[in-house]
């Protein structure tokens, strides 16, 4: 199974600094998607299955921290700020909004590709929630990660470890749509040896015991030609 290549936004009102991180995360494999502004990054957020984001603070409209405030109200994507502000209560206010790392500028291209491979693979298999506890529609769907308890409608749900791992990455990430190649990476065991249909099969499962009518869910929800995601 080849591994998918991730989609990396890049947001900096800089065309020169666009272009040459464009170019080095497309050599190394990855598929940046440039934008110039906040507005035009957040446009493209919501249309694209987003991996990471790399953004600039000092942008044009919208500036980083109010990007990145926008990004975490409906997902958890890493996030690693490019900044040319050093003092530390830029930092500290940054990390306070949510993001998971950052460079100040000007900064080596060796460094960038270095902090983006250690926060992918720190977040990527990073399978519980910061939120450990969760409730939706008024307590309709309650799930605890720290005492391993789903509940639906005020009744005990059981999970097998898979579903409870879909699950899990799926809440870890809403509004993210996940590919079923992606959720067999994070989401399954590494001795994994099924179909890619196979998460087909848990997500039924799944919507058999959290949804109202599973033909119509509300949580786990079907992107066509993408793949799923929470709704929750």
């Amino acid at each position: 199974m080849s591994k998918n290549i991730k989609n990396i936004l890049v947001v900096d009102d800089e065309p020169k600094i666009l272009e040459v991180v464009c170019v080095l995360l497309k050599s190394k494999g990855f598929c940046p998607i440039p934008a110039e502004n906040g507005k035009k990054a957040l446009e493209i957020f919501d249309a694209e299955n987003i991996s990471l984001v790399l953004l600039d603070l000092m942008l044009p409209d919208l500036s980083g921290e109010e990007v990145c405030s926008a990004i975490r109200k409906k997902s958890r994507v890493p996030i690693i700020m490019l900044t040319a502000k050093v003092e530390e209560i830029d930092l500290v206010e940054g990390f306070s909004l949510g993001a998971d790392d950052y460079i100040t500028k000007p900064f080596g291209l060796k460094e960038l590709y270095a902090r983006v491979e250690a926060v992918l693979r720190r977040t990527e298999h990073d399978l519980i929630p910061l939120t450990r506890h969760n409730s939706w529609r008024d307590g309709d769907l309650i799930v605890d990660f720290e005492k391993n308890e789903v509940k639906k409608n005020g009744t005990s749900v059981t999970l097998t470890p898979s579903e409870r791992n879909i699950l899990s990455v799926l809440i870890k990430y809403p509004g993210k749509v996940f590919t079923r190649e992606e959720l067999i990476e994070t989401a399954m065991d590494k001795g994994f040896t099924g179909y890619d249909r196979a998460i087909d099969s848990h997500i039924k499962n799944i919507r058999k015991k959290i949804e109202d009518d599973p033909r119509c869910p509300v949580y786990v929800l079907t992107i066509p030609g993408l793949g799923y995601k929470f709704g929750g």
